[in-house]
């Protein structure tokens, strides 16, 4: 009994091969690719790599895809690796994909039903009634050359056309439906042809094997653009249009200071074609859906950061927000993803045609990280959003950030997002706020000289063991938290309380929280904190509302003109709005009574 050929391309493609290798070899970058000693022979100058679907030992001559690697390291079958590999990626080897030798082979001939389709199509292309389609095609930039590599094609008008042409060799139009060339009725009989005057595209899987087909109507019907159906062979979620001349690119050898092509996503087939014709092999698109984790999952098997490209306009903004959401949970230090965003109104093939080749790869060279757009693509065309608004938009950028699986990614993401989102939102009001009461106008401060590094340091060391004593206070000071520059010692513990905070697992008391982060392996975070000689604050002997002053006395000494500024805002908004509670009221108070200590100046004893 032989396994279905489709259940084990769709095993390898869920099964990173460099994570199953990397678990039994110490593997290490080598550009695009991983390289470590052998595990089949004894070496100690690495000769074994390992690329996107295969592995090859340039010692020994070993080689093979990630399951004859489980059955050459294991001693295991082939049955037996498969069942293994299957497990680890959550699929089963259900009984009706173990198929007899004849039944393989009928899958088989639906490929042999594709290429005479295609056989036929490209042919048609170049006779009278291919003709507006080949005009169609030459009038978008396109050379011969480029269209007779790619196998476009033209699908004559006038269902019964293709029946005709490939009865004579044997093929029936229950063949065709199966291959994906027909409709079918409710009782699963073929009804029509599914491509008839339409441009046609010719979808390959990674290796280059004939799966289906894409057709482009010419003139205002609908659908413009026409993909075959799911079927044996063909699977939308996990191809995309051009991979395997891509994934070649990408892969293939070059001298030594030629970088390999960008591995760039855009939006459909004349993109990619136009791309590759002017030189950027790289190019890939999504098969008329939107970008799919299996798809995302397949580009990081050729690039640890490919190139997303999205079209300006708002359609555009939403794609990328989609991509960006639907690759977050997938994201890991060593994979990411990049952003571009096309001018308005302009695609990847008219930018080509209209501005050159150079200009494109300056383009895609200035492609941005994901972490650095992630922000204005949530934020969109948001503008002095009110208080719901805010509290909104900093919810969601804190969910967001929560979708990437790795703590110390997710970390890092939510403190980038969180400092843009003070940066952009916060109120900077300037001199007297309208309304504010007197005595508080923001040139009743003195201002003064910066803090000296030596005195910033310590308010921060006090800051921060304040927060350690009263946890209750790091969600009311969480954003001037972010604000702070700390000194790289003392950001780790201020990601681990933000990172609590947000995920409503902050321990109430300062005991609690200590006793937390020693059980999670955090006291090292404290350290930076603690002085042997000198006096510190006291712990445990400092009522929360009396710590709330002094903190934001503290942070008024480090950021006077700023924190005067905010805070005569908050009270004129205050007393305007007439909308605040009790609770808001005290916050506020404590702010005020920091603000009054800042005009009698510098630190009371009682303060350390």
């Amino acid at each position: 009994m032989a396994i279905d050929s489709n259940f084990l391309d769709e095993l390898r493609a869920r099964t990173p091969i460099t994570s199953v290798i990397g678990r039994r070899v110490k593997l290490a970058r080598s550009g695009r690719n991983w390289k470590g000693c052998c595990p089949f022979h004894g070496e100690k100058t690495p000769s074994f790599y390992v690329y996107d679907d295969h592995f090859h030992c340039f010692g020994c001559g070993v080689h093979g895809d990630v399951i004859s690697f489980v059955m050459q390291m294991e001693g295991k079958n082939f049955p037996e690796a498969v069942e293994e590999l299957s497990s680890a990626a959550g699929m089963e080897v259900p009984r009706d994909t173990r198929v007899t030798q004849e039944e393989v082979a009928h899958v088989r001939s639906l490929g042999d039903v594709l290429e005479a389709a295609q056989a036929v199509w490209s042919a048609a292309l170049y006779r009278p009634e291919g003709r507006a389609g080949l005009e169609y095609l030459l009038g978008r930039g396109l050379s011969r050359e480029t269209i007779a590599a790619f196998g476009l094609g033209w699908a004559s008008a006038g269902r019964g056309h293709l029946v005709e042409a490939l009865a004579p060799l044997g093929i029936t139009p229950e063949q065709m439906a199966q291959a994906g060339l027909m409709r079918v009725d409710e009782d699963g009989r073929p009804k029509g042809e599914l491509f008839w005057g339409r441009v046609t595209f010719p979808i390959r899987d990674r290796k280059g094997r004939l799966v289906s087909f894409g057709g482009r109507i010419l003139g205002d019907g609908q659908p413009k653009y026409l993909n075959g159906p799911e079927t044996a062979l063909f699977s939308k979620r996990r191809l995309l249009f051009g991979l395997d001349r891509a994934r070649a690119a990408v892969r293939a050898p070059r001298p030594k200071g030629v970088a390999a092509p960008d591995l760039v996503v855009v939006e459909g087939y004349m993109d990619v074609i136009a791309l590759h014709q002017a030189g950027f092999t790289g190019a890939v698109a999504p098969l008329g859906t939107a970008l799919t984790p299996e798809q995302l999952d397949v580009l990081w098997q050729v690039d640890r950061a490919p190139i997303l490209c999205f079209d300006g306009d708002g359609a555009g903004r939403r794609a990328a927000v989609k991509a960006a959401e639907t690759g977050l949970p997938l994201l890991a230090p060593d994979h990411t993803l990049r952003i571009c965003l096309l001018p308005d109104g302009e695609d990847p093939d008219s930018l080509v045609r209209q501005r050159g080749a150079q200009f494109v790869a300056e383009f895609f060279a200035a492609a941005s990280p994901l972490s650095s757009v992630l922000f204005d693509l949530l934020v969109g065309g948001v503008a002095n959003p009110g208080p719901e608004e805010r509290a909104a938009l900093r919810r969601r950028l804190t969910e967001v950030a929560a979708l990437i699986p790795d703590k110390t990614l997710a970390s890092e993401y939510r403190a980038t997002l969180l400092d843009r989102f003070f940066a952009t939102f916060r109120p900077q009001g300037r001199g007297r706020a309208k309304g504010s009461p007197a005595g508080f106008a923001a040139g009743a401060v003195r201002d003064t000289h910066t803090v000296e590094l030596d005195n910033a340091r310590e308010l921060q060391r006090l800051m921060l063991l304040l927060l350690i004593d009263h946890p209750k206070l790091v969600a009311e000071m969480e954003e001037a938290l972010c604000r702070l520059d700390l000194p790289v010692d003392f950001a780790p513990l201020r990601g681990v309380l933000l990172d609590l905070s947000a995920e409503g697992r902050l321990p109430q008391t300062g005991d609690d929280l200590r006793a937390w982060l020693s059980e999670h392996g955090q006291e090292a975070t404290l350290a930076p904190l603690m002085r042997v000689e000198g006096t510190g604050l006291s712990h445990g002997d400092v009522e929360t509302v009396a710590a709330r002053t002094r903190w934001w006395h503290f942070y008024g000494l480090l950021y006077r003109d700023q924190f005067v500024r905010e805070v005569t805002d908050d009270v004129a908004r205050f007393f305007s709005e007439k909308t605040g509670d009790i609770g808001q009221w005290q916050r506020l108070q404590a702010r005020l009574e920091a603000m009054e200590r800042l005009r009698r100046g510098g630190l009371d004893d009682a303060d350390i």
